[in-house]
């Protein structure tokens, strides 16, 4: 499974798109942002693909956490979203 990487220009609907798909083909996603527009945009993206999600009876939770990755020779510091199935409460 791939990372899905957001950046500042990413396109919400098509993060969106793809985070749904990933979830739906192998019931984990994770996805990346480094920077507050790559974080806002990652935001929004998780959002709308709960509801896309939603609409298949797929409730979504996302667990964020810091990840060091090396990026020319330099470590930045990056949020990775773990997104996963909820299980379904009852």
């Amino acid at each position: 499974m791939d990372m899905i990487k957001v950046s500042a220009n990413s396109r919400t609907s098509a993060v969106a798109g793809a985070i749904a798909g990933v979830i739906r083909e192998h019931k984990r996603a994770e996805v990346q942002a480094i920077g507050a527009g790559a974080v806002n945009q990652a935001v929004k993206a998780l959002a709308l693909a709960a509801n896309y999600l939603k609409n298949d009876g797929i409730d979504i939770a996302c667990v964020p956490e810091f990840v060091d990755i090396e990026i020319e020779d330099k470590v930045r510091t990056a949020i990775k979203f773990v997104v996963e199935p909820r299980p379904t409460q009852t």
